[in-house]
């Protein structure tokens, strides 16, 4: 893996672009059959997904079996890496390199500290009840509503949230208040136009019940190696040529006329900002045996022939 950090205009870490090498099956795989989902860890079901007809929601059960990527945060690390999200994202892009239930595969990620696909709180609520209307609910099964919700914001748990009193939360709830709370991890997934919960439901947890702010850190693909160098190509000819177009004015008009400078360059920076991050659909790998094989994992792993995914 290949790690590059991305910096914005005024100079602040925003980003981890990760250039993933390795061409195997990711641990965590997401398989598509029609307009049904399977997301995988090694041979267990984790989640079954089924999109409406109409496309306008899709129904989901969980199977309790998901396992977090990433090891237990322990609070000395909390307190060593507190407010640094760039240190935070590089032993992230560590663990998950090394981890057998990491969902990264050959391609580039970004891992960024803000997504716009997050929606904000303009209403002013209280964190707790702002972080709170994020989350689908619904346990085993539930529904991510695309036409009420339209917009990517929602957050997915793969697993229950913990309650307030859980042991765990307990135990993050002084490093919510501390400012030592290890981020939470999301990694958006185009085919359910969400953020799936990948590490951290404890923490997060912790974060709603103190009415804090939880740090996050948002996992996503972004655009190939080659779209990247064709882009910056075409973005450097079209530097050149506003350069050039100026040029042409100032030996017409005089020094009057600026270089063109000014205009030009944070264009190019911000073009070439936008193919390192762009959002890109995440890859699914076609369910071997299609539908009929989705049918009989949903049957197995739900055990309840009345879901309604699998009518």
């Amino acid at each position: 893996m290949r790690r590059t950090d991305i910096i914005g205009d005024d100079g602040t870490w925003t980003g981890l672009c990760l250039e993933v090498r390795s061409p195997r099956r990711p641990g965590l795989c997401l398989f598509s059959a029609g307009r049904r989902l399977l997301l995988a860890q090694g041979a267990k079901p984790v989640l079954l997904a089924a999109v409406d007809e109409d496309h306008c929601g899709v129904e989901f059960r969980r199977t309790d079996a998901y396992r977090s990527p990433l090891p237990p945060s322990r609070a000395e690390t909390g307190r060593a890496l507190a407010g640094d999200p760039d240190r935070w994202a590089h032993r992230f892009a560590e663990l998950l390199r090394g981890s057998p239930h990491s969902p990264l595969h050959e391609g580039r990620w970004l891992l960024s500290r803000a997504s716009g696909l997050l929606r904000s709180n303009h209403d002013g609520r209280p964190r707790s009840a702002y972080w709170s209307s994020l989350l689908v609910a619904g346990h085993p099964d539930g529904y991510i509503d695309w036409f009420v919700h339209n917009g990517s914001w929602e957050i997915l748990p793969l697993r229950p949230m913990p309650g307030a009193d859980d042991s765990r939360v307990k135990a993050y709830r002084k490093q919510a208040r501390d400012g030592t709370l290890p981020p939470v991890l999301l990694w958006w997934v185009s085919g359910l136009d969400c953020h799936l919960l990948l590490d951290g439901h404890a923490r997060l947890a912790a974060a709603i019940a103190e009415s804090t702010e939880p740090p996050v850190l948002h996992l996503h693909r972004t655009a190939p190696s080659d779209e990247v160098a064709t882009g910056t190509e075409q973005a450097v000819r079209l530097y050149e040529a506003e350069l050039a177009r100026f040029a042409a004015l100032r030996a017409r008009h005089g020094d009057a006329v600026p270089d063109g400078a000014v205009t030009a360059g944070p264009a190019l920076a911000r073009r070439l900002r936008e193919l390192r991050t762009a959002r890109r659909p995440t890859w699914a790998w076609p369910l071997p045996g299609g539908e009929a094989r989705w049918r009989g994992i949903a049957r197995e792993a739900t055990a309840d022939p009345k879901w309604p995914g699998n009518g």
